[in-house]
């Protein structure tokens, strides 16, 4: 692809690392920006600029807020000894769109996953174990997609906390497996929630 300045080619190569967008994609998608009032564009880039350098991660849950401590943990009318086990804040997003589940998240960051070079210490899973041995959690509800990186996730932090006296579950299977929380529907992931089921009987299935 052939540019007559540098500047919209340097353009166009930044928005292509973006995932799902080529080349020519990210043309077109430089060219509506170049086509819209310049404090448009401005303002897209300073919002962009502000999230990267200023957005934060919440102690208590890692999900990512605008202060020290999220406004879901800091919510006092939600139950503190109920935790989500999810993988990241579009799972978040997608299960609070439910308005089913009235706990706390913690947000593990990713799966474990050998063949891409991620382990458990990759992960926020030593914070999750820590908070139940400190006896904060009464149940962990693990809501990991139905892979098998998400499986292995659950299994391994079973593990770690299984000698302790807190009830583990897993949400329904009405999610096909394979699926990723983001994409399925509210109302299935609703009733997932609603009707989990004990982790260990996962195990037997």
């Amino acid at each position: 692809m052939e540019f007559s300045s540098k500047l919209l080619e340097k353009a166009v190569n930044e928005m292509s690392q973006l995932p799902g967008v080529g080349k020519r994609t990210a043309l077109r998608l430089v060219l509506h920006l170049m086509r819209q009032p310049q404090q448009q564009t401005l303002d897209l880039s300073e919002a962009l600029a502000q999230m990267r350098t200023e957005i934060k991660f919440c102690k208590s849950c890692h999900n990512i807020s605008d202060t020290e401590i999220c406004e879901i943990c800091a919510n006092p009318n939600r139950v503190e000894d109920v935790i989500c086990v999810v993988e990241d804040i579009r799972d978040v997003m997608a299960i609070e769109n439910t308005s089913s589940f009235k706990g706390l998240y913690h947000v593990l960051g990713g799966k474990i996953s050998p063949m891409d070079g991620i382990g458990p210490n990759d992960l926020n899973i030593q914070s999750l174990v820590e908070k139940v041995k400190q006896g904060a959690v009464k149940e962990l509800i693990f809501a990991l997609g139905s892979t098998m990186e998400g499986d292995t996730t659950n299994f391994y932090i079973y593990k770690q906390i299984q000698d302790f006296n807190i009830k583990t579950s897993t949400i329904a299977r009405g999610i096909s497996v394979g699926n990723e929380l983001e994409y399925t529907d509210e109302v299935t992931l609703g009733r997932s929630i609603i009707n989990r089921i004990p982790f260990e009987a996962s195990l037997k299935s």
